[in-house]
């Protein structure tokens, strides 16, 4: 039986789409291995599956920012390497899948010589995780088709994301049994992440009485960040939600959210009319603005920029989008490799010597 290799992690979207990959594997064929930190959002994710053999390595973020950790952070990833080769040493996988993240860092640089190695990179420009190992790797599938010129010249191949299968299996009636909702209004359902956006929570909270009166609303408003006495008609909130996820989207006629890139695909995916709210570059590197940007451009979404977000603009931006929704969906029709599940797959097996 072959083995293959996953790593990624530090946040759930590099976790996450490596489940739509491992679940389209021939488990008579295949023996699964995931390479990743004991601490991470990656161990909640993939170590409880009893179809994964879950390995715990050491690893450090190289912050562009001054942090005491970057002094011994360093010494976290040589741990690692040192880990990882002596884990690729003793399985001698087929073939290793790296989501990116920084604890990918040291187990794409510990495959050199041992076995080839396929990237993803979700975002529309590489991250500093991707690009240490993109040295390292065979091919670098990615999410955006501009994003090619920004990996090295030959090793680009624009496949689209993984996207988890059960997000196709929604079922409306059932999202309407669960929220209570009676289906008579459209339903705006706001994602902010697993850790919530409270810029957007509170614009989105202090909109409530000019949206309620149009919208039923979901609000997935991240761990510790919901406000109990909000107790409203047509209006539902949640820190997190899981299993019901898919019947939330199949129900949903409009969404708002950040702009992660695992996230905005799948919502391409099951074309879903899109207000984007992208995180700030003081917040991050900027990709999420990129990722908009794109979505913008090519029609599948409307951009609000937080330094604009109030009330006002966001219900304004809202009912926009709900009026225009059949334009939006029909660019989204037109969209081209979105959901990379499968040619990611082929590209693994083709590595593989399949």
């Amino acid at each position: 039986m072959k083995k293959i290799v996953f790593t990624g992690g530090g946040t759930a979207g590099h976790a996450t789409p490596n489940i739509a990959l491992m679940e389209k594997l021939d488990r008579n064929e295949w023996e699964v291995h995931y390479i990743g930190t004991a601490d991470g959002v990656e161990k909640q994710i993939v170590g409880s599956r009893d179809d994964v053999i879950y390995h715990e390595i050491a690893w450090g973020k190289l912050r562009r920012y001054f942090d005491w950790r970057n002094f011994t952070d360093p010494f976290r990833v040589i741990k690692g390497y040192f880990q990882s080769r002596k884990i690729l040493k003793e399985l001698k996988p087929a073939v290793l899948f790296s989501k990116g993240g920084f604890v990918s860092v040291p187990v794409v640089a510990a495959a050199k010589g041992k076995c080839p190695v396929i990237a993803h990179e979700s975002d529309y420009t590489p991250g500093l995780a991707n690009r240490l190992a993109a040295g390292f790797a065979t091919k670098i599938c990615v999410s955006f088709s501009d994003t090619v010129k920004y990996v090295p010249k030959g090793k680009g191949v624009h496949t689209g994301t993984p996207i988890r299968p059960e997000l196709y299996r929604g079922s409306r009636e059932k999202g309407l049994a669960f929220t209570g909702f009676s289906g008579e209004k459209p339903v705006l359902l706001m994602m902010g992440g697993s850790l919530g956006a409270q810029a957007v929570n509170d614009a989105l909270r202090e909109a409530l009485p000019v949206l309620l009166p149009v919208f039923d609303i979901v609000h997935l408003c991240g761990k510790g960040k919901m406000e109990k006495e909000l107790d409203l008609k047509g209006y539902v909130q949640y820190e997190y939600i899981n299993e019901e996820l898919p019947d939330l989207l199949a129900m949903a006629d409009i969404i708002l959210s950040r702009a992660g890139a695992n996230a905005v695909f799948e919502l391409l995916a099951l074309r879903k009319p899109m207000l984007l709210v992208p995180l700030t570059a003081k917040s991050t590197r900027g990709d999420q603005l990129l990722n908009a940007e794109y979505f913008e451009r090519n029609g599948y979404a409307k951009i609000l920029l937080q330094q604009n977000l109030t009330p006002v603009t966001l219900s304004e931006a809202l009912n926009d989008l709900y009026k225009d929704r059949e334009k939006y969906q029909r660019a989204m029709e037109t969209a081209e490799n979105v959901d990379g599940t499968q040619p990611i797959l082929n590209i693994i097996l083709q590595a593989a010597g399949e």
